[in-house]
C-alpha cells in the first residue's frame, strides 16, 4: 500500500525533475507507476497539480504552493534520517563549542584530544568568544556546548561544575617587595593593576567582589587575554590579576609572584554549559562524558 508519504516524495521528485520519466529514474520506478501515484495524489486532495507540456510538465498554482510546504517537510524528515544514523554511529557529524582563549588552553585541550581520539569523523568547530557571548550564542543555536566561567545565572541554560580556579594577583621583579608583605584590598585597589577587559566574566567578578568591599578598581591597564596579563605583569608594567591554576608555570619559575593579601578572593570555577530546551546531539553528549569522567577520576586521585 502506497502512503501519503510516499507519494508526497513522489510528486517532490516530479517538481524537481520537471518531468515523470525523469523522476522515475531517480526513485527507480516504473513511470507508469510514478503518473499512477501523482494521479492518486491529485484525486486524493482533489486539485490539479501539474500540467503536461512537450518537454514534461509543470505545476500549477495550486502545485506551486503545495511544493513549498513538503519539499520543506520531506528535507526535514531526510534531515532527522540522516542526524540519526550519525547519533548512532558516531561516524560523522559536527560538535560546536563555545569556549575563552584562556579555558582553551588551559582547560579544554585534553578532552579535546581524548574526543577525536575516540571520534575522530565528528567535525570539531571551536569558537573563541567571553563567557556572555557565549550564553548567548547557545541560546541562539550556534553552538552546541558552552564551556564558561561561573557563576552563571541563566534559567534557560543547564549547568555542569568542572573545576574550581582561585583569582590573585601577581608582579614581577620589580614589584617583589609588594610579595613579601600581605595586603587588604583597599592597598591592592591603589595599586597599578592590569586586568582584563570590562566585558569578561572575570573581569565582572573581580569588580563586583571588590565593590562588596565598598571598592572601585581602576586598571592602568586593560588586555584582551590571560597571557598578556602574565606577560605585561612579568616585565614589570603592574600588578595583574590572574587565575592561580593557569599561572603556574610562571610562579614556580620564579618569573612572577603571588601578592599575598590578608584576605582571599572567593574561588569560582569553570563549567560546562547548554540549553535546556533542546536536546544534546549524541557527540555532545559523549563529550561530556568524557568531561565528567575526568573529573571524577581527578576527585577520585
Amino acid at each position: 500500500m502506497i502512503t501519503k508519504l510516499d507519494l508526497y516524495k513522489v510528486f517532490c521528485e516530479v517538481c524537481k525533475c520537471k518531468s515523470f520519466s525523469k523522476a522515475a529514474k531517480e526513485l527507480y520506478m516504473t513511470q507508469p507507476a510514478v503518473s499512477q501515484a501523482i494521479m492518486q495524489l491529485e484525486e486524493e486532495l482533489d486539485t490539479r497539480l501539474f500540467t503536461r507540456i512537450p518537454k514534461g510538465v509543470v505545476l500549477t498554482n495550486e502545485g506551486q504552493l503545495l511544493f513549498e510546504y513538503i519539499s520543506s517537510a520531506i528535507n526535514l524528515i531526510n534531515v532527522g534520517e540522516t542526524k540519526l544514523l550519525e547519533c548512532k554511529n558516531l561516524m560523522a557529524g559536527e560538535l560546536r563549542l563555545g569556549v575563552g582563549d584562556t579555558n582553551s588552553k588551559y582547560f579544554l585541550l585534553p578532552y579535546l584530544e581524548e574526543f577525536h581520539g575516540k571520534y575522530p569523523n565528528i567535525k570539531l568547530q571551536v569558537i573563541n568568544r567571553t563567557t556572555l557571548e557565549i550564553c548567548n550564542m547557545l541560546k541562539s543555536g550556534e553552538v552546541d556546548i558552552g564551556i564558561c566561567n561561573f557563576p552563571i545565572k541563566d534559567p534557560a541554560l543547564e549547568k555542569i561544575h568542572c573545576k574550581d580556579i582561585h583569582d590573585i594577583f601577581v608582579c614581577g621583579d620589580k614589584f617583589k617587595e609588594i610579595a613579601s608583605k600581605q595586603l587588604t584590598f583597599k592597598e591592592v585597589s591603589k595599586l597599578p593593576l592590569i586586568l582584563l577587559e570590562p566585558k569578561s566574566n572575570s573581569r565582572i567578578y573581580i569588580e563586583k567582589y571588590m565593590l562588596s568591599k565598598n571598592l572601585i578598581i581602576s586598571p592602568e591597564i586593560e588586555l584582551g587575554s590571560h597571557d598578556l596579563l602574565l606577560e605585561f605583569a612579568k616585565i614589570n608594567l603592574g600588578i595583574a590579576c590572574v587565575i592561580k591554576e593557569f599561572s603556574q608555570r610562571y610562579l614556580k619559575e620564579g618569573t612572577l609572584y603571588e601578592v599575598k593579601t590578608i584576605e582571599k578572593i572567593p574561588k569560582r570555577s569553570i563549567g560546562i554549559c547548554y540549553l535546556k530546551s533542546v536536546s544534546l546531539s549524541q557527540a555532545a553528549k559523549k563529550f561530556i562524558e568524557i568531561m565528567e569522567k575526568k573529573k571524577n577520576e581527578i576527585l577520585n586521585t
